[in-house]
């Protein structure tokens, strides 16, 4: 891979950008690997939620109260919408218990699946109720776990320095933590990028102590697990809404530099 791709380590900015807006909503396009809310007591790091705060100053000033509809984690990119206030956060969180917001991802796996489209209907937990675990947060496929469903769709399968890759579409149609990465480990397919569940976890130790080095990237290929949370629809207030985020540049470069299959 080239220099582009595979020098150094990326540095968390409050990098984000206003994708629409409206009486008591606002979705953003958040960059990675931006922290959507503080977490671990790092109250200096920044964070998606401490810049829109700041961007609605105003509104903040005069009793806005800012509530994240759809979390996403660190490393993965894309659409976040926040209400505003209470009343338009109930109503949303309404709609997301009833699964009612539908939302898509682009996610770049490694390997070529055999199929071309594919539902995952595999129930997940963490893993250290069930076992050690290095990791606090990992999850696992279990069936004592939650019910949890995620549709997959293959767009493209291609090569990148002689190993296969494909870009898939995904729906996850349950909100489980780190429910999208799981099913694609799961399934055989890891997510190119993914640290914790792309069949090393010791790679994820590795980059919490001493960031990412070279011998690193050229097993991850991407600095980030190259998920991008690209779509959203829902009704809200008797409108339709309809959004969507073109796929980040670094997912981009790595898409540049296939030979498409």
């Amino acid at each position: 891979m080239g220099n582009d791709l595979n020098k150094g380590v990326i540095a968390v900015q409050e990098k984000f950008s206003v994708v629409d807006e409206g009486d008591g909503w606002i979705l953003l396009n958040k960059g990675a690997p931006l922290i959507v809310h503080p977490a671990n007591n790092k109250g200096d790091e920044p964070t998606l939620l401490g810049g829109v705060e700041r961007l609605l100053s105003y509104e903040m000033a005069n009793g806005a109260r800012l509530s994240i509809i759809n979390r996403l984690d660190r490393e993965t990119s894309g659409l976040v919408l926040i209400a505003k206030n209470k009343t338009v956060a109930r109503e949303l969180g309404r709609l997301m218990e009833r699964r009612e917001v539908e939302k898509g991802y682009d996610a770049i796996v490694h390997g070529w699946p055999e199929w071309e489209e594919k539902v995952v209907d595999a129930p997940i937990l963490r893993r250290g109720e069930m076992e050690e675990s290095k990791i606090y947060v990992m999850q696992m496929v279990h069936e004592a776990g939650k019910h949890c469903v995620t549709s997959l769709k293959v767009e493209r399968r291609f090569m990148v320095s002689g190993k296969k890759m494909s870009l898939l579409s995904v729906m996850p149609q349950t909100g489980r933590m780190h429910q999208i990465r799981v099913h694609l480990s799961h399934v055989g397919h890891p997510i190119v990028g993914d640290k914790i569940y792309g069949g090393n976890e010791n790679l994820y130790l590795k980059f919490i102590e001493n960031g990412v080095d070279e011998e690193m990237l050229n097993k991850l290929v991407l600095q980030r697990h190259a998920l991008h949370a690209s779509r959203m629809s829902l009704i809200l207030q008797d409108r339709s809404y309809e959004w969507s985020s073109d796929i980040p540049d670094d997912m981009q470069r790595v898409l540049s530099r296939c030979e498409i299959v």
